[in-house]
This record gives C-alpha cells, sequence and structure tokens, in this order.
C-alpha cells in the first residue's frame, strides 16, 4: 500500500510529516459502521441514542486522572478534569491540549490520533494536572462505545 509506505518513510524521517501521513491513514479505516471517511468522522458516534454527559463521564471511570498518585483534587475540579479527558479522546485533533482550570489546579489532556482495534476506534492519550506548580503526568488509552462513550484500557 502506497500510503502505508509513505507513512514508514515518513516516521523514519522523523518529520511532521508521519502526523499528516496517519491521518490520511486513519482517514481510510472503517468505523464500526463499516463506512469510511476521515478520521474525525471516524470519531463521530455510531447511534443516534441520547446519552447525558454524566453517562460519557462515568464511562471514563476516573479517566486517567485518577491513576495520578499525590494529586488530590476536589469533586468539581475532577469533574472539570474528565470533561478535558472526554473532550480530548472525542473531538481534539491529535496533539491538540485541551485545558482546563479550577481552584488552585489546572491541566491539560492530549490525545494521539485515533487508531483502530477490531471495530473500535482508540486513542492515546496523556494527562498533566499541575498543583502549586508540581506537575504531573499520567498516560493511557482508551476505546470508543457504539455509545459515543470512552472506556479506559487498563
Amino acid at each position: 500500500m502506497r500510503i502505508g509506505a509513505e507513512f514508514g518513510q515518513a516516521l523514519a524521517s522523523g518529520g511532521r510529516i508521519a502526523i499528516v501521513a496517519s491521518a490520511v491513514t486513519l482517514a481510510g479505516c472503517a468505523t464500526s459502521s463499516g463506512s469510511r471517511g476521515t478520521a474525525a468522522a471516524a470519531l463521530a458516534p455510531t447511534t443516534t441514542r441520547s446519552v447525558s454527559s454524566s453517562t460519557y463521564i462515568e464511562a471514563l471511570q476516573g479517566g486517567i486522572i485518577a491513576r495520578l498518585s499525590g494529586v488530590d483534587l476536589g469533586k468539581s475540579d475532577r469533574q472539570r478534569a474528565l470533561e478535558a479527558e472526554y473532550r480530548a479522546l472525542e473531538a481534539a485533533p491529535g496533539g491538540q491540549p485541551v485545558l482546563w482550570e479550577g481552584q488552585g489546579v489546572s491541566g491539560s489532556v492530549v490525545a494521539a490520533a485515533p487508531y483502530q482495534v477490531g471495530s473500535q476506534n482508540c486513542r492515546q492519550y496523556s494527562h498533566t494536572v499541575t498543583v502549586r506548580g508540581q506537575s504531573t503526568k499520567a498516560h493511557g488509552a482508551a476505546c470508543r462505545n457504539s455509545d459515543g462513550s470512552w472506556t479506559p484500557l487498563t
């Protein structure tokens, strides 16, 4: 496949072209509905069933923010952090940070380009939290469910 060869060559050169090539490669991936489209379209909900935002947040099971040791967030700050994780996974272009701020704490979630695992779209991502000038970072991955929620991989 020509795109795959170009991707490998771009990746080996370490250039930004690798990011573009991976997006082009993913654009041809089939979504769980079997349609073909852009990487962003691959992340579009595959069902029109109405699900509340709290359901999406709950599906993250505490997100990777829960993996950060020594970081104690209040309820509203934890909610902001989880919402940022969901927004990064759902809609942010690969590598673009989704920022959030709370009471004396802030964070940044960066998701990589989506990739396909079986019929699911998945993304690796990182979450950096800064409390009183001290930053802590966690890494993880999540896959998108047919209802539009994301489930973290353990």
